[in-house]
């Protein structure tokens, strides 16, 4: 199994576990419009290794995470309802890992390895 350009890991701080089941989309700036490339659903550990291509040309992209379907099945509130990261990518770079750190009412982020 090939890992894609992106890819990422969404751990749930307030739970201290993965956070499983978060739905993700993969958009690209195209002009002024976002347009989806690919979407996902993290694993039980709260990761998506496959989320779109293997390599990517250089631009503008955005992580879109569905954080409300992801609190509302476990009947927690959440200020948040989604979670949009966006980011440059280089067509010479060979991964993009962007990690989420959430809680019901807070996020982070950083680039991962």
């Amino acid at each position: 199994m090939s890992t894609s350009l992106v890819t990422t890991h969404v751990l749930d701080t307030g739970s201290g576990k993965p956070a499983a089941d978060v739905p993700v989309t993969l958009h690209v700036l195209d002009g002024e419009r976002w347009v989806p490339i690919a979407e996902g659903a993290t694993d039980a550990d709260g990761r998506i290794k496959e989320l779109g291509p293997e390599r990517l040309p250089s631009g503008t992209y955005r992580l879109a995470f569905d954080t409300g379907k992801y609190f509302a099945a476990s009947g927690t509130e959440t200020f948040f309802p989604e979670v949009t990261l966006t980011f440059g990518v280089v067509e010479s770079e060979a991964h993009y890992h962007v990690p989420l750190l959430l809680s019901p009412f807070a996020y982070s982020t950083y680039r991962g390895s």
